[in-house]
């Protein structure tokens, strides 16, 4: 259909002189069938034939968006709000260009001017809320998304950032809001963010819980979400609540599935709350951790050095 609607408007336009709204109807065919290239120029051609079509220069906006031209994309969208500060497609399309360019504080004052035209749009108020969370305004954030609690149920991603906003700011209502998203929602990574709320306000049973949802909810492991990390947690949380061998044997396969952090397992020998017997249980667990080559180097020249050095001072002797 698009080949038909574009094959007419170009024998129109080579029978006489196109006006700027005909050279508009090719550039968007082209667009429609992914032809940027080609819609860009006959989009060019319709904002020259007539500067005040604002639909032109919107599309161009969009073009040079798709195309990761964001500086370019902005001076469009921001050309049309010179003309029309209230233009809600151009404020939006503003904010997403900056956020793109990493500008923040100009994104977060176009949501800001969309929200005081259409107060109503929960849509933009998430977009806002979240990038509040960005900024770490947690509390202009989280008053945000209550302010459309309405969306919240229907909104999942919503529920999950007033979660994450609640939990930034060390608010024990994070405890609820993780509860209501994870009752209709599979999430791992969300799960091990709400044990360690859990854990923060010493509802140590429930984060363990929460830890184990999150390996049955694991379907692959990422750089930031590992089956050996979690187990590590369990277990960490377990010596914590003194659970004794079920601790160690947690920790035992935690290492067999790959945990290697020492840096963890060092912290967790400094908790005061670990009696010297289990510090010592950890201690032998955690010594078949193959260390990595670098520190393992380190190690040696410093085993080298040591031996060089009590050498030449039993030959002074």
């Amino acid at each position: 259909m698009c080949f038909v609607v574009l094959a007419g408007l170009l024998a129109s336009c080579a029978s006489q002189v196109a006006s700027a709204e005909e050279y508009y109807n090719i550039g968007m065919a082209y667009y429609n069938i992914g032809k940027f290239d080609e819609a860009e120029k006959w989009l060019v051609r319709a904002q020259n034939a007539d500067r005040t079509m604002t639909a032109s220069e919107y599309q161009l906006g969009r073009i040079a968006f798709e195309n990761k031209r964001y500086s370019e994309a902005a001076k469009y969208f921001e050309g049309i709000l010179k003309k029309d500060k209230q233009n809600v497609l151009a404020l939006e399309a503003a904010a997403y260009t900056r956020i793109k360019m990493g500008d923040t504080e100009r994104a977060l004052q176009y949501y800001r001017e969309v929200l005081a035209i259409v107060p109503e749009n929960a849509d933009d108020g998430y977009n806002y809320a979240l990038l509040l969370y960005v900024a770490k305004e947690y509390a202009e954030a989280e008053t945000v998304l209550l302010k459309y609690d309405y969306n919240l149920p229907a909104n999942k991603d919503a529920q999950l950032l007033l979660s994450r906003v609640q939990a930034a700011a060390e608010k024990p209502e994070a405890i609820d809001s993780y509860a209501l998203y994870l009752a209709d929602n599979t999430d791992a990574a969300a799960r091990c963010e709400y044990a360690r709320v859990l854990e923060k306000n010493e509802f140590y049973a429930r984060a363990i819980e929460e830890y184990q949802g999150a390996l049955k909810d694991l379907t692959k492991e990422t750089e930031t979400l590992k089956k050996a990390d979690i187990r590590f947690e369990i277990a960490r949380l377990m010596f914590i609540a003194d659970s004794g061998d079920a601790a160690l044997t947690e920790l035992q396969e935690a290492i067999k599935d790959g945990f290697t952090n020492t840096v963890k397992i060092d912290e967790l020998l400094g908790d005061s709350r670990l009696s010297d017997e289990t510090k010592e249980n950890i201690k032998t667990a955690a010594s078949v951790i193959k260390k990595p080559d670098a520190e393992s180097k380190a190690e040696d020249k410093t085993e080298e050095t040591g031996e060089t050095k009590a050498e030449g001072e039993s030959g002074a002797e």
